[in-house]
């Protein structure tokens, strides 16, 4: 499907005149799209002043009218792009999960969850020296939703299917969850990792996108089924608590089980967690 939008066009906004100069990414649902820039600018608008931790709305696009556009400001790059570059820091890490959980406290006080964490919807600008990530903002609100929304309350899939949690592929967790849901754990794991390591991610074991394999659809149906092929496989070849000292500290390694815990309900909040940061 071709892009609405042309590169060298013209776009007029309430505040300024911009130019389209690069794709960055083509969508297959260009209506879904539409929806969530609609509902990220009424987030942002209500949410921005109250923290520098949420990628601020900059201006909205009058012309022209179709395709909806909004412009947001302009970071260097995000967090899936720096930690397949170099591995983060234990101290960067933390750093990350800072600015992360001050951005996910303040929809949780209002209500208000967040049903796409993706460290690509994590931007950042790049500093020096000691100071790799001097701002790191929190992206793509289009997935904020009231915690009894519609989107919740029926049970949709969240996230992109390799960095969807285990519980919320298998719909193994009630909507009370979704607050615990989107730390996302494996995220936290993916950043230890570094070297581009997703651990859900299907192309670990060779399996490209364009394989039917590649996502599989989870029903009532199939569900006990892969539960027990998953148990089939028995426990990780090194258990969580078996990392050494030379890996993470311990306390920083009671942090990660904290959030490992396997029900979600069992994990702490935002708030529970930036007190332990």
């Amino acid at each position: 499907m071709a892009s609405p939008l042309q590169l060298g066009q013209t776009l007029r906004g309430r505040l300024s005149t911009y130019s389209v100069i690069k794709e960055l990414h083509r969508a297959a649902d260009h209506g879904a799209v539409y929806l969530r820039l609609q509902n990220e600018a009424t987030v942002l608008k209500q949410y921005q002043a109250r923290s520098r931790f949420f990628r601020p709305l900059e201006d909205e696009i009058d012309e022209p009218e179709d395709p909806p556009s909004i412009v947001l400001k302009y970071l260097d790059s995000d967090l899936r792009t720096e930690s397949d570059r170099q591995q983060l820091t234990w101290p960067e890490i933390k750093q990350v999960a800072k600015c992360a959980l001050e951005a996910l406290r303040t929809l949780h006080q209002d209500g208000m969850v967040h049903t796409d964490i993706e460290l690509d919807n994590i931007f950042v600008n790049l500093g020096w020296f000691d100071r790799r990530f001097p701002t790191i903002q929190r992206g793509d609100c289009g997935g904020v939703v009231p915690k009894h929304s519609k989107l919740t309350q029926e049970d949709h899939l969240i996230d992109a299917s390799f960095t969807r949690s285990p519980e919320a592929q298998l719909h193994l967790s009630p909507t009370t969850t979704l607050f615990l849901l989107e730390l996302m754990p494996q995220q936290v794991l993916t950043l230890l990792c570094g070297g581009g390591l997703h651990l859900f991610n299907p192309a670990n074991e060779g399996i490209k996108s364009d394989r039917d394999e590649y996502e599989l659809e989870i029903t009532d149906e199939n569900a006990s089924t892969i539960v027990e092929f998953i148990h089939s496989m028995g426990p990780p070849t090194k258990p969580f608590h078996l990392v050494a000292r030379r890996e993470i500290l311990p306390a920083d390694r009671d942090f990660v089980f904290e959030i490992m815990k396997l029900d979600p309900r069992d994990r702490p909040t935002a708030e529970e967690l930036l007190y332990s940061i």
